[in-house]
Parts: structure tokens; sequence; C-alpha cells
């Protein structure tokens, strides 16, 4: 039966009946930083390529409208630290649980995709020389640094020039692009789940044609799951801090596939979401963007800044650097828990502690008091480039009237928070989990790899920069030496007849209806304490919305099928969460993970990686050691010989 056409008025031609056929060498799935780097690096490579993304690549994804550091370029002329220490550095601020493989890429190639940045048109230094002077300026090769300006690895960029520059660079190496076009599955061949992926099946956004996307080699590049715990029925575009399209479709149609994934067990507590937010960075703060910004109280009273070992900072020079015997410190958004990295503060205590010693809220980001160079490198180029800060706070703060050589800007919220969130209140954020990967970045379904946020313990712009290029290279070699497809074509029938069956669903209930729902459930039952007796009913309720709700979901236009879509991959990711969370049976403090009936916390035979893969319809646990990826160093070499050669791109 043909689906049924829509139900109100739609500017663009209805091809619910039709389908296309695609294939390529490499396919790139998401169009956001990583997946722009992934195709870059394939088409380099040779490969024909294309690249499918649900919005329009030359903006979309969470760094689509830009950022304002580059957290892990240890390689960069200025740099006196190594890959090898950084990425050290990195995974032990976080008790081991954190990807050694790809953050060491980041460490390793972060200079390289900065200078391809440059090649294209992005700007990476201060050519117009508004920093001269800067302490954190570096007059031979204009770069700007962040946070350490002693160990000089994070370089402040100008963000908002890189992803026009990346799409043009897509399409001058050949790139096929589909816009406006929502993957929705992956493709197995004959030998079905688990056996080789074969591509992938997508639908257009604008005019519900279905396609079927057949390739040898496929790289996921999709966001990290979010709209898990928050989410307005009334404002659903700010449900969270990154783009609420941004919902990890890929992590659903991964787990689907039976691909294997850790750390999904951890989630951190809200930080900029909801509607209860004030817009990200657009509080006076302390932390990442607006590091190190001094604070005051309401009464005007200086709050103190201090290094790792307690010790009161006078000058605000001093913020950047290490203190006596610490080789580096990492900050912004690498989110240390550990003394050795850690540089203290004040970060902002929390209230009743500062009330304790006598300060008065409200308090205030006091940039007046900042040194010239560094009032204007947080306001202007941090505040300006980051993702989501040049139109809604820069230009709307200064059209009504802001002037940071003059005014105070009020903190609001916990901590550096621009709300104060409840505990059960979460996100994946902060090195969250996702797919486990080896040292080509493939996962353990052949056929398929993986970069950016869609990779356990990711993080950054950089990190989806130097992971994207990385596994599309190596997906390239790949496909390459690849057998021919192998399709099982009813796999694509199937999830052509799924999304027909929403089209011409009962009807009566809404997306965003399903979405509160299963957020409710996850505040209710997988929120920060938790217990087999409470994650497990959780679990039942969200199978509830499967056989019952989900059913009578029918979207009217391809719009609405696109977010109907969406949903149901936010089910999935929330059992997929939920059963992560089962799987765990021990306390982690570096995992923020809590269960009530194991509260032990960290005990030794529980300091692994515990996977979770889907086989057969039945969760399948497993578990990693921690340092499963040998030595950074010579592993990274014996993968990446030609690259280091110079023989490949």
């Amino acid at each position: 039966m043909n689906p049924r056409p829509p139900s109100i008025d739609w500017p663009y031609p209805i091809e619910w009946d039709q389908a296309s056929t695609v294939q390529t060498d490499v396919l790139v799935l998401g169009g956001g930083i990583a997946g722009c780097w992934a195709a870059i690096g394939a088409a380099r490579r040779g490969a024909d390529v294309v690249l499918v993304e649900k919005g329009a690549t030359v903006s979309s994804g969470a760094g689509g409208s830009g950022c304002d550091h580059w957290e892990s370029a240890a390689t960069n002329p200025c740099s006196r630290v190594s890959p090898e220490e950084l990425a050290e550095a990195l995974v032990k601020s976080h008790g081991g649980y954190c990807n050694g493989i790809s953050h060491y890429i980041e460490c390793r190639e972060g200079w390289d995709r900065l200078v391809d940045l440059e090649g294209i048109g992005g700007k990476i230094r201060d050519t117009e020389d508004e920093f001269i002077g800067a302490e954190f300026r570096d007059d031979a090769t204009k770069l700007l640094f962040a946070y350490d300006y002693h160990n000089r690895f994070a370089l402040r960029v100008w963000g908002t020039t890189f992803k026009s520059a990346l799409y043009e660079a897509c399409r001058q190496l050949g790139v096929r692009i589909l816009d406006r076009t929502m993957a929705t599955s992956l493709l197995m061949g004959a030998g079905g789940q688990r056996s080789r992926v074969v591509g992938a099946t997508g639908v257009n956004t604008r005019t519900g044609r279905f396609v079927v996307l057949g390739a040898k080699a496929t790289v996921l590049c999709m966001s990290r799951p979010s709209r898990l715990w928050l989410f307005s029925r009334e404002m659903p575009g700010v449900s969270e801090f990154r783009p609420p399209q941004c919902c990890g479709d890929g992590h659903a149609m991964a787990w689907k596939a039976g691909a294997e994934f850790t750390m999904m067990e951890k989630s951190v507590q809200a930080e900029w979401s909801g509607t209860r937010s004030f817009p990200p960075y657009g509080t006076g703060n302390t932390h990442n963007t607006w590091y190190a910004c001094s604070m005051v109280d309401a009464e005007g009273r200086k709050i103190p800044w201090v290094d790792r070992d307690g010790t009161v900072l006078e000058e605000v020079s001093d913020r950047y650097r290490p203190a006596p015997g610490q080789k580096l410190f990492l900050k912004g958004g690498c989110e240390p828990d550990i003394p050795q990295y850690e540089y203290q503060g004040p970060d902002i205590p929390p209230a009743e502690d500062l009330l304790e010693q006598g300060f008065k809220l409200p308090l205030f980001a006091d940039l007046p008091s900042m040194p010239d160079h560094e009032r204007r490198a947080i306001w202007g180029l941090m505040v300006g480039e980051e993702g989501k800060t040049r139109v809604p706070i820069l230009e709307n703060y200064t059209r009504a009237g802001f002037d940071p050589t003059t005014d105070r800007l009020q903190s609001y919220g916990e901590d550096w928070r621009s709300a104060a969130f409840a505990p059960e209140e979460r996100q994946l954020f902060g090195y969250p989990g996702g797919l486990m990967n080896d040292w080509t970045l493939r996962t353990n379904l052949e056929g398929l790899y993986a970069a950016g946020d869609q990779l356990f313990a990711a993080n950054c712009h950089g990190h989806a920069a130097t992971t994207g290029h990385y596994a599309g290279r190596h997906a390239a070699s790949y496909a390459f030496s690849a057998p021919e497809l192998d399709t099982d074509r009813d796999q694509a029938e199937a999830e052509r007849d799924r999304i027909h069956s929403l089209v011409n669903g009962f009807g009566g209930v809404l997306w965003q209806e399903v979405n509160a729902t299963i957020a409710g459930i996850m505040q209710e039952h997988c929120g920060q304490k938790k217990s087999a007796a409470i994650l497990a009913p959780g679990l039942l309720k969200l199978k509830e919305i499967r056989r019952n709700e989900a059913l009578h979901l029918r979207p009217r236009n391809p719009h609405e099928l696109t977010r109907t879509l969406e949903v149901l991959n936010v089910l999935t990711n929330a059992e997929l969460v939920i059963h992560s969370c089962l799987a765990r049976e021990a306390s982690a403090k570096f995992l923020l993970f809590e269960r009530l009936d194991f509260p032990a916390m960290d005990p030794p035979d529980w300091e692994k990686f515990v996977t979770v893969r889907l086989s057969g319809g039945v969760v399948v646990e497993g578990e990693r050691p921690l340092d499963y990826y040998g030595s950074f160093e010579e592993e990274y070499e014996a993968h990446n010989a030609d690259y280091l050669s110079g023989t490949a791109p």
C-alpha cells in the first residue's frame, strides 16, 4: 500500500512511493565536523565518497556555528608537551575511563588538521595583529594560546570560519553530498546482524523519497544521544545544549546492527539545557570559553583564584600557568578530576560555601577589571567564535548595550552552570560513552568505522576533526581491498516498510509527547542514583512505549517523519543507556556512576570497560581492560606508516 499524501500543505513534492539507489566506495553518515573531515580524508586517498547529512552540510552539526579553541594540538611549533604526555594526561585525568586511541590521534594530528584548515580558508592565526603584546600570543607564528600559556598545546581559533571551508573542500574533492537526507538504518551483508556493513538506508527530509546507499566502507559521524532526560514539549528547540536534531541517530542505528558500545552508563548532571537555562556562555562564569575570568560578589568583593595546591593567585597571568612541580594542567572542555592535572578555581564553589566565607550573592563576571588583552580574548574572540555565541550572545548583548569595559555580567544557577539542575536531570556530556574502536577506528563490525561523537569518550571540535580524517582514510584503505558488495535486499525493503507504516499509522500521538514521556521515565528510573530495582521498571516502561504510543505516531509530512524517526531513535538510545547501567554492577567515581545495590566505589574487579551489544534481540555483555589499546606511539606508527612517510595524504 502506498503511503497517504500529507494532510497539510507542504512546499515540496511528495515522493513517498519513490526510491533511489546510490553506490560508492566510502559512505560517510553525518555532515558535521567529523563527517566533513572523514569525507576529505577518504577522498584524498582517491576513494569515491558520498556524504549524507540530515541538515545542510555548509552549517550543520554541533560545530557548524563555530568553536573558540582547539584543545590538543601537541605538535604545533610552540608546544612544550609531546602527544604522548598530553594523551597520557587526558587518560589519567579520567581515571583510565577514556578513549586512549582517539585522544592520542587528537594530540598527534591536531596541528596537522589546523594547518589543513588554514590551507582551505579557515583562520587559525592572529593575522590582523589584534593581540600584539598579549602574553598568550607567539609573535613569530601569530598563534594564540588558551588555558596553559606555558605548555601552549591549546589554541584559540576563529572557528566560525571552519565549517564553510570544510564544505567547499568536500565539493572540490568531488564528494557527493546528499543534504536533507536522514540515515535510518545500516545495511548488513547476507549474513545478517553483525556481518559486514555494506551501506545504509535513508529518507529525504523534504520529499520523503527513500534511498538505498551501498558502500564498501561506512563511517559513522553523527552526534551523541540527547533529549534522553531533558525535553520540553512547548519549546523543543531549547531542550538541549547542542542542536536538538543532533540526537544520536547513529548510536541507535549501530546498536540495532550489533555494534559494541561502552561507557554508556556515564551521565552528568545537566549544565546548559532546558527551558530554565540561560543561553550557553551567556552568563558570567570562569569555565571553558570564559576561562579565566575574574569574579566578584554583589558588593564587588573579589573571589580568589587558587592553584592546584590551594595557593592564592594574585595576578591574572598566574591563572594560566602550572603550579610549582606541575607538568601541565587541563582546562576548557577537558573536565579534569584529579589533582595531578587540575587547576583549581575558583570555578565558583557552591553558594553555601561562599556565604559561609562572607560573600554576598549574586556573583558577577568582572570583565572590566581584566587586562585589555584578556578581556578582549574572552569577550569578542572566545565569546563570538564558540558555537552558539556569535549572534545570541555577542551580537545581541552588544546591541542591548552591554559593554565589557564597564559592565559586569551576572552569574546564575549552580556553580558555573546557567541554571540549577536537579540530580535526575542528566546529559551524556563530559567524555560520555559510545562505540568501541580499534586502532583504525573500526568498530566490531567489519566495514563500519566511527569518528567524533560516535566514539566513546568523545569530546571537542579537535577530537571530531582528527578522528574524522583518520577514520576516513582508514575506511578508504579498507574499501580498496574489500570484496564486492553483498547486500541483503530484504533489509532495505523491510526498512522502507517500517517508514511507510509510520506514514500510514493510526495517528493520535505527537512525537513531542513521546519524547517528553521518555525524558520523564529516564529522570525517574535512570537519575543520579541507580539500582536494578529502579532501572528495570524503567526499561519495561520504555518497552511499553514501543508497543503502544510508538505505534500511534503518524507524521503528516516529511519534516514530521524526520522528527518521528528521531524520537524512535531517542527511545532506542534510552534502552541502550539503561542496559549499560544494569551491566555495570559497581559504582565508579570517574563515570559519575552510583549503584545503590552495589555501593562499593571502584572495586578492583570492576576497573574495566563494560561493553554491551545486541545479538539476535539479546543484550550481550562483555569487558575490555582500561589499557586495551597498548602503547600510544608504537600502535599509532604501526597503523599509519603511509601517513607518516608522506606517501599518502
